[in-house]
C-alpha cells in the first residue's frame, strides 16, 4: 500500500471516530453508517482497514466490553451490503441506511443471545427497539442531506471521476 493510501484510510478512520464520538451525545444518531457507504464504495475491500482501526479506537476510548464485539462485524456487514448494491442513488443508500438502523439492534443482541440464551437476546433486543427507531429515521435523514456532498468530496479525494462504476477504480 502507497503512503498516500495509508495516510487518506487513517485520516478517513480519524473522521470516522470523531464523527462517532462528536455525535454520542445523540442516542442513535450518527454519521458512522453513511460514512462506511461511502468509504465502501471509494475504497472497497480497503474499507475494512478503516472499520477495524475504528473499532480499535472505539474500545480503547470507550472500553473493550462484550458491546465492542459487535463492532468487529456489525459495520463489516454493511461494507459487504454496499460491494452487492450498485447505486450512487442517495435514495437507495437512504432506505438501505434506514433499514440498517432498524436492524441495527438485533445485529448487536447476536452475542447476548449466545451468552444470555433466547430469553437474554430476545430482552436486549426488545428493550433498545425504540433506539433502533430513531436509528433508521436519523439514517434516512442523514443519508439523504450528506450523500451528494460527502461522495463527491470522496471522489475528488480520490481523482475518480463521478461516471466511473465503484469496481474499475480499484486498477
Amino acid at each position: 500500500m502507497k503512503t498516500r493510501s495509508l495516510v487518506i484510510l487513517a485520516m478517513l478512520t480519524a473522521i470516522l471516530f470523531a464523527g462517532q464520538v462528536c455525535m454520542a451525545v445523540f442516542p442513535n444518531i450518527e454519521i458512522v453508517t453513511l460514512l462506511v457507504i461511502l468509504y465502501t464504495q471509494v475504497y472497497r475491500k480497503r474499507v475494512f482497514f478503516i472499520i477495524y482501526a475504528f473499532a480499535l479506537l472505539e474500545g480503547v476510548f470507550y472500553g473493550f466490553g462484550i458491546w465492542w464485539f459487535n463492532y468487529l462485524y456489525i459495520w463489516s456487514i454493511l461494507a459487504l451490503i454496499v460491494m452487492f448494491v450498485r447505486s450512487e442513488s442517495p435514495v437507495v443508500w437512504s432506505i438501505i441506511s434506514g433499514a440498517y438502523g432498524l436492524a441495527f439492534g438485533f445485529l448487536c443482541s447476536l452475542p447476548y443471545f449466545m451468552s444470555g440464551g433466547l430469553g437474554g437476546g430476545m430482552a436486549y433486543w426488545v428493550s433498545g427497539m425504540y433506539f433502533d427507531v430513531v436509528h433508521c429515521v436519523a439514517n434516512v435523514i442523514i443519508c439523504l442531506a450528506l450523500y451528494k456532498p460527502l461522495h463527491f468530496i470522496l471522489r475528488k479525494l480520490e481523482h475518480v471521476p463521478a461516471n466511473v462504476s465503484a469496481g474499475a477504480q480499484m486498477r
